[in-house]
C-alpha cells in the first residue's frame, strides 16, 4: 500500500513516544460514549501497527492508516469516485505545454506546533523527498524543480508532460507536507507535525492514539480521540466490536462477510477494492532469476483457489494488478492451472526437484497465511516444497527491505491511476522493485504512459506492460479483494471508500 500505500518496507522497532505539542498528559482511550460530541473516543481495531510515522520514507499501510488522519497533501481524492480535489492547494493552472504547473495554497492554516503553512513548506517537503530520494521519489521523475513564487504559491516545473502528476502528489499521504526543517528537528519515525484534523499524541505495542486539533483548517473534529487499537485476528476484532469494545474495524473474517450484512448489532459495508493481491520471487536467489521457473510455479497455481481460501468468494482472481471496475482494466490470463507444463518448464529449467521455497506471509494479515498453505499444497505435486514463513509484520517488512526471502506473499494497496499500479513496482530500480525485476522493453512501456496525455493511447501502453510484467512474472498476481469495513450502529459521518483511506475526521459517536 504504495507509491501507494502499500505494505511494503523496513521496519523499526516497537515505537512509543509522544507528539510535539501533546503536553505529556494522559489520555482516556476507553470504549465510545462520554460526553457527545469533540469528547468522545473512537477505538478503531486494525490488524497491525505501523512500522513508523515519516510519511516520506514508510510505506506501510498500517502507518497509513494512521498517517491519513495526520498529514495532508496538496490534492486529495475524492471519497465518492477517487478524482483529486483541492486540499492544501486550494487551485492550480496548468501551462500550455503543460510544463509548468502553479498552486495557490490555502491561507490561514497551521500545522500541530502552531506554526504556520505556506510555500516554503511545500519546497521543503518534496525536495526532501527528491534529493534524500526516499521511497516515492520516483514520484517525482518528470519534475525539474520546486519552487516558490510568494509565501501562498508553488510552481512545479517539469521536463516533461505529465498527466497524472495531481495523482502522483495527492493519492496518499506519502506525499504529506510536513514544516520546514521537520527532519532536522524531529524524530519523525516516532513523531509527526502534520496540518490534518488529529495530532500524534501517543504510540505502543498495543495501540497507537491520536487527539483532535482544534485548529484544524477544515473545523475541529468531530470527535476528541481515535484509538488504533491492533487487534490482529479477525474474529477477535469482530467480537470487540459487537460488544462494544471498540466502534470500528476492518478486520473482518472474510467467511462472516455474507452473513453479517444483516446483523444488526453492527454496520457493515463493502466496495470494490483498487487493490491486488499477489506473490513475488527472489531474482536474486536462483533458481527464482529463472523466467522458466518463475513461470512453472505460475502455471502451478490455481488463484480461484486462493481467491476462495483468503476470501470465501468475495475476491475476484485476477492475472493482471488493475481490477475489472477500472477502465485500465486488461483482461489477460495467460497461466491456467496445468501441473505437466508447471513440470515440463521447471525440467526445461534444468531445475532437480524437490525444489525448496521458502514464502515469507505475515500473521497480522491472516489471509496470508491461509493462502500460502492453499498455494504450497499446489506446488507440491510439481516437486517445489514450499516452507511457510509465518512471521510478525516488522521482521517481515525488514527482511523484504533486505532481499532476505525467496518469495513472499502480501498486497498493494489504494492504487488509482495505472502508473500506480506497476510503475515503482516493476521499472528497472524502482523505489519498490523489491524482487530485482527488470527488462528495458517495459521500462519503455512504463516511461511513455507517465508521459501520454490520451487516455486510450495510455491504456494500450499499459497492456502492453501488464502482458509482459504478466509473462515475466515479476509479480504473480492472485486476486483483487473488496474494501470490507464495520463499525457500530448510530456512527455517523464515516465514508467507506476504494483506495482504503480511512479518515475519521467527519465521524461522530452516538
Amino acid at each position: 500500500m504504495r507509491s501507494s500505500r502499500s505494505l511494503t518496507l523496513a521496519a523499526v522497532t516497537t515505537l512509543a513516544l509522544a507528539a510535539c505539542g501533546s503536553g505529556g498528559e494522559s489520555v482516556d482511550t476507553g470504549g465510545g460514549g462520554g460526553d457527545g460530541g469533540g469528547g468522545d473516543t473512537l477505538v478503531a481495531a486494525v490488524s497491525a501497527q505501523p512500522d513508523q510515522f515519516d510519511p516520506h520514507v514508510t510505506t506501510a499501510y498500517p502507518s497509513f492508516q494512521v498517517l491519513e488522519n495526520v498529514y495532508d497533501t496538496l490534492v486529495v481524492p475524492n471519497a465518492e469516485d477517487l478524482t483529486m480535489e483541492s486540499s492544501l492547494a486550494t487551485e492550480w493552472e496548468t501551462s500550455a505545454d503543460q510544463l509548468t504547473w502553479t498552486f495557490t495554497l490555502r491561507e490561514g492554516v497551521t500545522f500541530h506546533d502552531g506554526s504556520e503553512f505556506d510555500s516554503a513548506d511545500v519546497v521543503y517537503s518534496f525536495n526532501r523527498i527528491i534529493d534524500e530520494d526516499l521511497s516515492n521519489a520516483d514520484r517525482f521523475a518528470n519534475v525539474a524543480s520546486v519552487e516558490a513564487d510568494g509565501p501562498q504559491t508553488v510552481v512545479l516545473t517539469l521536463n516533461q508532460p505529465t498527466p497524472n502528476l495531481l495523482e502522483r502528489i495527492g493519492a496518499f499521504k506519502g506525499m504529506a507536507i510536513i514544516p520546514e526543517g521537520a527532519a532536522d528537528s524531529l524524530d519523525l519515525t516516532t513523531e509527526a507535525v502534520g496540518t490534518g484534523p488529529f495530532r500524534l499524541e501517543s504510540s505502543d505495542a498495543s495501540s497507537t492514539v491520536l487527539t483532535a486539533y482544534e485548529d484544524f483548517w477544515g473545523g475541529a473534529p468531530g470527535v476528541g480521540t481515535v484509538e488504533f487499537r491492533y487487534i490482529t485476528e479477525p474474529a477477535a476484532a469482530l467480537t470487540a466490536l459487537q460488544n462494544g469494545e471498540v466502534q470500528w474495524t476492518d478486520n473482518v473474517p472474510p467467511q462472516q462477510i455474507e452473513t453479517l450484512q444483516g446483523d444488526d448489532s453492527i454496520e457493515l459495508q463493502t466496495v470494490p477494492s483498487v487493490d491486488y493481491w499477489y506473490m513475488s520471487m527472489n531474482y536474486d536467489r536462483p533458481p527464482f532469476d529463472n523466467r522458466d521457473v518463475r513461470r512453472a510455479i505460475s502455471f502451478a497455481i490455481d488463484r480461484a483457489a486462493v481467491a476462495e481460501a483468503a476470501w470465501f468468494g468475495a475476491a475476484r482472481p485476477n492475472q493482471t494488478a488493475i481490477p475489472e471496475d477500472s477502465s485500465f482494466y486488461f483482461d489477460y490470463a495467460p497461466f491456467q492451472p496445468d501441473p505437466e507444463q508447471a513440470r515440463q518448464l521447471l525440467a526445461q529449467a534444468g531445475v532437480e526437484t524437490p525444489l525448496t521455497m521458502g514464502l515469507m506471509v505475515t500473521d497480522e494479515f491472516p489471509e496470508t497465511v491461509t493462502a500460502a498453505q492453499v498455494i504450497a499444497s499446489q506446488l507440491e505435486p510439481i516437486g517445489v516444497e514450499v516452507t511457510i514463513e509465518t512471521l510478525d509484520f516488522a521482521t517481515w517488512l525488514d527482511r523484504q527491505g533486505q532481499g532476505d526471502y525467496d518469495a513472499f506473499y502480501l498486497g498493494w494497496l489504494g492504487n488509482l491511476d495505472p502508473a500506480a499500479f506497476y510503475q515503482d513496482q516493476h521499472l528497472t530500480g524502482g523505489a519498490n522493485n523489491y524482487q530485482g525485476y527488470s527488462n528495458p522493453q517495459v521500462d519503455q512501456l512504463l516511461q511513455a504512459g507517465a508521459v501520454e496525455p490520451d487516455e486510450a493511447a495510455r491504456k494500450q501502453i499499459y497492456d502492453q506492460a501488464a502482458q509482459l510484467i504478466v509473462d515475466d512474472v515479476s509479480y504473480l498476481y492472485l486476486y483483487n479483494p473488496p474494501v470490507v469495513q464495520a463499525w457500530a450502529p448510530g456512527l455517523t459521518g464515516y465514508q467507506i471508500r476504494p483506495d482504503k483511506a480511512i479518515n475519521f475526521e467527519s465521524v461522530e459517536l452516538p
